[in-house]
């Protein structure tokens, strides 16, 4: 009998979560007790929807509502959308394959207000033929804004597939570019 390899959590994990308003739709905010787990766009789906969608990630998780667990992550955000904050300084706890976590790496070092294309990622991590693979492990980041995945652009400068929408995308870019300028002024 072979034994399935699955990536997550043992059963019964306790997750930490927040639903917060945002210029760019609600926010559900999960963490673990070791750091930011997921960051979900909710657009209409209910809450009992989004645990769904993480199931086979976490069976079994005791999701209990926490402002106070979150509050660090609601903070740094708002700060982000504030234009206050360029950079995440936050315990995150990631599950990916080795090429996912090595991608998510490279995302986080693309400078604030600024893109890198699908090729360009998979040139810094060494895997200069792996554009596409890195274009569905950005698809697969469970952290968006917080790994700045919206950063990816097409190679011909385009605005190319995101979780959230090709709306949101631009929105995400745009207020980056909007404080980018008015820090480049003072």
């Amino acid at each position: 009998m072979a034994s399935s390899c699955r990536v997550g959590y043992a059963a019964g994990v306790r997750l930490a979560y927040h639903v917060m308003s945002s210029p760019v739709g609600l926010l559900l905010l999960v963490r673990s007790e070791r750091g930011l787990r997921f960051v979900d766009f909710l657009e209409r789906r209910s809450l009992k929807r989004a645990f769904a969608t993480h199931a086979e990630a976490a069976p079994d998780a005791e999701w209990v509502p926490s402002l106070l667990g979150l509050k660090p992550v609601v903070d740094q955000l708002e700060g982000y959308f504030c234009g206050t904050r360029t950079v995440f300084d936050l315990p995150l706890d990631l599950v990916g394959t080795d090429f996912q976590l090595k991608t998510w790496r490279a995302l986080r070092a693309i400078p604030y207000g600024r893109t890198r294309t699908y090729g360009q990622i998979a040139k810094s991590i060494g895997q200069p033929g792996a554009a596409r693979a890195v274009g569905l492990a950005n698809n697969q980041n469970p952290v968006p804004i917080v790994i700045p995945c919206h950063r990816v652009i097409g190679a011909n400068g385009s605005l190319t597939g995101y979780g959230g929408g090709l709306p949101r995308k631009r929105r995400l870019l745009e207020l980056e570019a909007r404080f980018a300028r008015l820090e480049d002024r003072v």
